[in-house]
């Protein structure tokens, strides 16, 4: 076990090294000059298409813009923007927020890209059930010398959704919940390990609520993401928006130094001076890309049921990054400089220093607040990675299994609740990664007809065609 661990931490380690880093930052740097900034050019429409301005009843698909944006979202706003923004900065010193940014805006293009893709060749059954994704973008997009990418990128999902998508959420809002019931820490040997009652209990409920949830499909999740994501980002918002507004005359000194730190790779704040340059471009763009998932396919599952126009949906998935990045994670990186505990962790880390941040402002209160956004991010990344899973499981082995699917899947929940995961998140996180691989190459080869797209589709859009 002890070897099998270290085997692990190298993996991924190595996944997600330097080359990686730059893979999936350097092709949203590609993407976004190709198509000639789309991010920018076309984020008003995105937003007008969100909100229902070009729905058509004749549209095929399962759900709305906003549902498959929010069932989107609900699987990359989780803990990586609470507790992935902390270690960032914690590593990285307040420049490693600037390069979040540039990840975060590339970030757009990419999704704009897998996502337009994934509905081009996206799969329509005759009952209006749909099947899309980077595996079906590869298989029906590509020569038959590339479906085993597909088929990589399909077993890559699945090991991605049981693991980090599942276990990990799983665990983590269980460990936190677990603190809050009196009689929570005594514990029994169970599945030989130690186990806290807390966690059997948390465990049953949250197993229960996936069950529920996942029995109705990606409609279920679309309708339960589009109440709780917007929910759980407000909560979120305007918390850090207090200790923000609190701490108000900080502001412009903290921007200029989020941008002078950027380039000049040292931290002026306690004792980080010395911060090598690379260190802080690295933790900047890795934990975005954590964080909104961009460059990994898997958004574009969610927006492959949505009823609408292939480029229309990318258009809308563009928002996605925006939301998670530039909002959720720049409000988590404010609160943790504004309040200066980034320089005085007094050996806290991740989600644990995000805490502290919000407990100068709100108390006890704030630590609450905090563990109940990270039970709603973790539990609707739980029900969207679900769906990813599903569309994994489908395209390997059929219609046929999506029963037995969703009851392993729901059943998995609990396990990860009363577990010890190390080793099992670690290729669980490597496998994440290796989902870009095959999905930029993809993405990248059918750029020029993806282009003949977008132009002739903005020509209607100027035209008043849609």
């Amino acid at each position: 076990m002890e070897v099998l661990r270290d085997f692990s931490e190298q993996f991924v380690g190595a996944v997600w090294g330097l080359p990686m880093v730059f893979l999936l930052s350097g092709s949203g740097l590609f993407f976004t000059i190709y198509y000639f900034f789309p991010q920018i050019r076309l984020f008003k429409h995105s937003i007008d298409v969100t909100a229902g301005k070009f729905d058509r009843p004749e549209d095929k698909g399962e759900i709305s813009h906003f549902q498959a944006l929010c069932a989107a979202l609900s699987a990359t706003i989780g803990l990586g923007n609470i507790a992935g923004v902390a270690v960032a900065i914690s590593a990285g010193g307040p420049g490693a927020v600037f390069w979040m940014w540039i990840a975060g805006l590339l970030g757009m293009s990419t999704k704009f890209v897998s996502i337009s893709l994934s509905m081009i060749f996206r799969t329509v059954e005759a009952d209006g059930t749909t099947h899309g994704g980077p595996m079906y973008t590869i298989k029906n997009g590509l020569g038959k010398a590339f479906h085993p990418l597909a088929w990589a990128f399909a077993f890559f999902t699945i090991m991605g959704a049981f693991g980090a998508g599942n276990m990990f959420q799983s665990n983590q809002m269980v460990s936190l919940l677990t603190q809050s019931i009196p009689f929570a820490g005594n514990s029994f040997d169970m599945l030989g390990q130690e186990v806290k009652i807390g966690q059997v209990i948390w465990g049953v409920v949250f197993t229960g609520l996936t069950g529920l949830v996942l029995v109705g499909g990606i409609k279920r999740i679309g309708n339960v993401a589009e109440k709780l994501v917007p929910t759980m980002v407000v909560i979120y918002v305007f918390g850090a928006l207090g200790v923000i507004f609190a701490n108000l005359g900080q502001v412009p000194g903290l921007i200029g130094q989020i941008f002078s730190d950027a380039f000049t790779g040292t931290a002026a704040v306690g004792g980080f001076a010395g911060i090598a340059f690379k260190e802080v471009v690295v933790q900047g763009i890795r934990r975005a890309v954590f964080s909104n998932e961009a460059g990994l396919g898997s958004a574009a599952m969610a927006h492959s049921a949505a009823k609408s126009k292939p480029i229309q949906e990318g258009i809308v998935g563009m928002i996605g990054p925006f939301i998670d990045t530039i909002v959720v994670c720049t409000m988590t990186a404010l609160v943790i400089l504004i309040t200066g505990v980034w320089s005085n962790t007094g050996g806290a880390q991740g989600a644990e220093l995000t805490a502290i941040a919000f407990s100068t402002l709100y108390g006890d209160l704030g630590k609450h607040m905090l563990t109940l956004v990270v039970v709603l991010f973790a539990f609707s990344s739980i029900i969207s990675w679900s769906y990813y899973g599903e569309q994994g499981m489908v395209f390997l082995f059929g219609k046929g299994v999506i029963k037995s699917y969703r009851v392993v899947f729901t059943l998995t929940v609990f396990l990860g609740a009363i577990l010890k995961l190390g080793t099992i998140l670690n290729f669980s996180d490597a496998v994440l990664g290796l989902m870009a691989i095959p999905n930029l190459l993809a993405n990248i080869i059918l750029s020029p007809k993806l282009k003949k797209d977008l132009k002739k589709y903005e020509a209607d859009l100027n035209a008043g065609r849609l």
